[in-house]
């Protein structure tokens, strides 16, 4: 790993790092502040870096010249910057989000995204829609951009109200003459997307109908939208993904008919073909100049690996990943010609660190460390494994064991990732490393139901929840016990969103495991939670609940199977220090699903700690409140299962 001085991408700001504590226990702010860098964007000339990193709760955009100094500064403050776009040389879109309610809208408090040009030669700042009429300052996805005629424009999905109903609304904003023009609305509530080419056409529609969970795809050619394809999709959409191979196809990441993802590109006159099968992707990469896809990444096994088409393009990206040994390597943006790359490097010894590596001069340079203070003396051991659930099913996973321990006999805590269907992989993971330089062992399984692994595994999980899903936590416990690697007396679980539902569950339908649960942001009540979901969608089946029907294994919201699998409803089995800690601007599960569990236990005399995280939501994006989640469950584990 190169290690030089940290490029002054943040000058003018002071970034104070916390005193270290003992030597044998790290800060925890190492951990839990939020990353000292959170993205790094080349501009597609090669010549300027957009950097946004944090100090605190407060976030700064930095905007410096490739091999020079700083050219602008911006400090954010608290608002949540999601990420930026690089809009030619002389425009850089900053994508941020906020949660609240909008008057005169239906339903509770949800998030939402905004968009902002900052005109790097001005220094002026002007959010997107916002003068529209009939419409929201709000985009509903990521802003497709459009070098034309050399202008910087914008093509971007907002809502405009059409007799008092949202519909979705593309439009189209030139940044250099600041001129903002409706393109197209979709039919009511159907259309979930466009697709806009590099001459500023929009060529391709998404539509979805929630209701009766059906797809289709419209394709513009002369002048007319025609219907070329749909699908049964009841769990969600297919969307749209970019351009194909061509630059000009549709891409569209589908399913066959055994469920087995596969991308398919339509030809604008209705024809398509779908990729090789062996081109087996989980993301994309494409060009940002000729929209072209040039291929893609999957993690297979334990290694990260880039397929492009173009042999040159491969030569280029091996040349560059290499150049780092063994680390881990992902692509974080690269320039026009791909001759200078932007690359997250993470570290087994020294964490993730970003890097530009230049191909014309051979040389890399390192640009800053994500976490402030992780090395090789704060940083501990992760291993892979694998071990049979007790149906026989593989379950792989990870283990991180606390550094300068010997592995035998060692306390334990059970990590489930949230989702489900996510998946834990190898690389650093700030959560698990806090707990592991308290001196505990962190177990991390990828239960049934996680993705990566195929269809099959993921279908092993529907109507598991409670069930064979939670067994496979606990059977991960009985197989790191039976190697004398953990003591089965002293473990306890903790997990966020599913995982949060997975450390109640633990306490309450897989009991005698664990020592304590800590739930962060878990459901509890799972009724409430789809009557929930029906509510924010008007009252009506939504492709969402379809989705936690069918991983519940439950006919509707009336189903009685729900109870017997919510943890609020068992409070009075509960035999655990349970611990429940809540955002209260959460919109994904939201703040009352831990009251409901908090409220149910105390009903049931027993004994509950809650702490509410004011203004934060479930994705843990301030910096004060993170950090207080992660020390408030490092204490209460403390307590409860001591790591000495």
């Amino acid at each position: 790993m190169l290690k030089s001085v940290l490029a002054a991408a943040l000058a003018g700001c002071v970034l104070v790092a916390s005193p270290a504590l003992a030597a044998d226990k790290p800060n925890l702010a190492i951990y839990g502040a939020l990353p000292n860098i959170e993205e790094v964007k080349i501009s597609a000339d090669g010549a300027r870096l957009a950097v946004i990193a944090t100090d605190g709760d407060q976030r700064f955009l930095s905007i410096r010249q490739v091999g020079g100094g700083v050219l602008k500064g911006i400090i954010v403050g608290s608002t949540k910057l999601r990420g930026v776009e690089w809009a030619g040389p002389n425009h850089l879109l900053l994508i941020t989000s906020q949660t609240t309610a909008v008057f005169g809208l239906q339903g509770p408090a949800r998030e939402y995204l905004m968009a902002t040009d900052y005109n790097i030669a001005t220094g002026k700042q002007t959010p997107l829609l916002k003068d529209q009429p009939d419409a929201m300052n709000v985009i509903i996805s990521w802003p497709m951009v459009r070098m034309i005629d050399n202008e910087a424009v914008v093509f971007v999905e907002g809502i405009r109200f059409v007799e008092q109903r949202g519909r979705d609304t593309l439009y189209r904003i030139n940044l250099d003459k600041r001129a903002t023009r409706m393109l197209d609305f979709g039919a009511r509530e159907n259309t979930d997307g466009w697709l806009v080419d590099a001459a500023g056409a929009p060529v391709a529609q998404s539509l979805y109908d929630e209701r009766n969970g059906r797809w289709s795809l419209k394709i513009k050619s002369d002048g007319a939208w025609r219907k070329v394809d749909e699908a049964v999709t009841p769990m969600g959409s297919y969307g749209l993904s970019g351009f194909g191979r061509d630059g000009r196809s549709i891409l569209v990441w589908r399913t066959d008919e055994e469920n087995n993802d596969l991308l398919r590109e339509y030809r604008l006159d209705g024809g398509h073909q779908d990729l090789p099968k062996d081109v087996s992707l989980s993301g994309l990469v494409h060009d940002p100049d000729t929209l072209a896809l040039l291929g893609g990444y999957k993690l297979s096994g334990d290694d990260l690996r880039y397929t492009f088409f173009d042999p040159k393009t491969q030569k280029i990206w091996n040349a560059v990943a290499k150049a780092f040994g063994e680390d881990r390597v992902s692509l974080a943006s690269w320039s026009r010609d791909r001759r200078k790359v932007v690359v997250l490097v993470d570290s087994k010894t020294e964490g993730p660190d970003y890097a530009l590596v230049d191909l014309d001069t051979h040389n890399a340079e390192f640009l800053g460390s994500v976490y402030r203070g992780v090395n090789a003396d704060t940083i501990s051991p992760v291993r892979s494994l694998k071990y049979k659930a007790a149906d026989g099913l593989e379950i792989s996973g990870y283990l991180t064991l606390p550094r300068g321990r010997d592995p035998k006999n060692l306390p334990l805590i059970v990590l489930p990732h949230g989702g489900p269907e996510g998946r834990d992989e190898p690389g650093f993971d700030w959560w698990s490393q806090a707990l592991a330089s308290r001196g505990y062992a962190v177990l991390q399984p990828n239960f049934r139901g996680s993705e990566g692994f195929g269809w099959d595994f993921v279908k092993a999980g529907f109507g598991e929840w409670g069930k064979k899903m939670q067994t496979d936590l606990s059977d991960g416990v009985r197989d790191l016990a039976r190697q004398g690697v953990v003591d089965p007396r002293r473990v306890c679980i903790v997990g966020a969103s599913y995982g949060g539902y997975a450390a109640l569950a633990g306490a309450t339908l897989d009991r005698g495991v664990y020592r304590c649960a800590v739930s962060v942001a878990g459901p509890s009540d799972l009724k409430k939670m789809l009557q929930t979901v029906r509510d924010a969608n008007n009252g009506d089946m939504s492709a969402t609940q379809r989705y936690w029907l069918r991983f519940m294994g439950a006919d509707g919201i009336k189903d009685p199977d729900l109870i017997a699998i919510s943890p609020a409803r068992l409070a009075a089995k509960i035999d655990i220090p349970v611990l429940l800690i809540h955002g209260k601007d959460d919109t994904v599960v939201r703040y009352d699903q831990s009251q409901a569990m908090a409220d149910a236990m105390r009903r049931a005399g027993k004994p509950v700690e809650f702490v509410t995280l004011d203004g934060e939501d479930h994705w843990l994006s301030r910096g004060a409140t993170r950090l207080k989640m992660l020390t408030e469950a490092i204490a209460f584990v403390e307590k409860n299962n001591p790591p000495d």
